[in-house]
């Protein structure tokens, strides 16, 4: 039987890019992918500790770049959320066929599909150890999912929030395109608000900091990264007060 680390961590939100479901495709859903993040996701799960996930729908539609191409922002920005509730959806599939009961919950009433968001009863199923996936952002326009993970992060009283990226933590320019960018082990949330580093969108470091919520960032391509974190290993940045 594999010996399961122990962790300091009892409640976390992971918050991943829609991109990281597209696998090597240029669009959509690649479902061995999401199931690899299923199974990593499981893998913390059995660790005891609850989960929140949010998705960004990137891989679907950008209410930004729907916007930027002469579409309503408001109207793209609504897209964008319902992009989101597909890829909750696809997650949800892949954890459940894991054993892992798992909950969608949808900040945009959609009860065929998904809970409407109604903060205790999420707090409920997370106590009852069901892995929650909050959807449709914050049901707001002009709001990004890395705002809407801070938020529910918060609400949740996560003690962190792991951004699971294409790199192994925050540089200090972009690790693919220059072969001298340097890591960050720790890094200030108003070091990388002033840096302009691209870990969320301001206005999610800015929530992040008012509520000292760190944001730990991984690569989530590196298996077994998201358990080893937890466990105290692995290559990560941590964005503190």
């Amino acid at each position: 039987m594999t010996e399961i680390p122990q962790t300091t961590f009892k409640r976390v939100l992971l918050k991943i890019s829609g991109e990281a479901l597209m696998g090597d495709q240029g669009y959509g859903l690649h479902p061995p992918t999401v199931e690899r993040i299923a199974q990593e996701v499981k893998s913390v799960h059995d660790m005891g500790v609850e989960i929140c996930m949010v998705i960004g729908g990137g891989n679907i539609f950008r209410g930004l770049a729907g916007s930027a191409q002469g579409m309503e922002r408001t109207t793209a920005d609504y897209m964008g959320m319902l992009a989101t509730v597909m890829n909750a959806l696809a997650m949800q599939s892949a954890l459940e066929g894991l054993g892992v009961f798992t909950r969608v919950i949808s900040a945009i009433r959609m009860d065929e599909v998904a809970e409407p968001y109604i903060r205790r009863r999420a707090v409920r199923h997370l106590e009852k150890k069901r892995v929650c996936i909050f959807a449709a952002g914050t049901g707001n326009p002009y709001f990004t999912t890395d705002t809407a993970a801070t938020l529910r992060a918060n609400e949740m009283a996560c003690e962190a929030i792991f951004k699971g990226t294409k790199v192994d933590g925050v540089y200090d320019k972009d690790p693919v395109k220059h072969a001298d960018a340097v890591r960050f082990d720790r890094i200030s949330y108003d070091d990388v608000l002033t840096k302009h580093l691209k870990v969320m969108d301001a206005s999610a470091i800015a929530l992040a900091r008012d509520n000292h919520l760190p944001i730990i960032v991984f690569s989530l391509d590196e298996p077994g990264g998201f358990r080893g974190i937890l466990g105290g290993q692995g290559t990560y940045t941590t964005v503190h007060g």
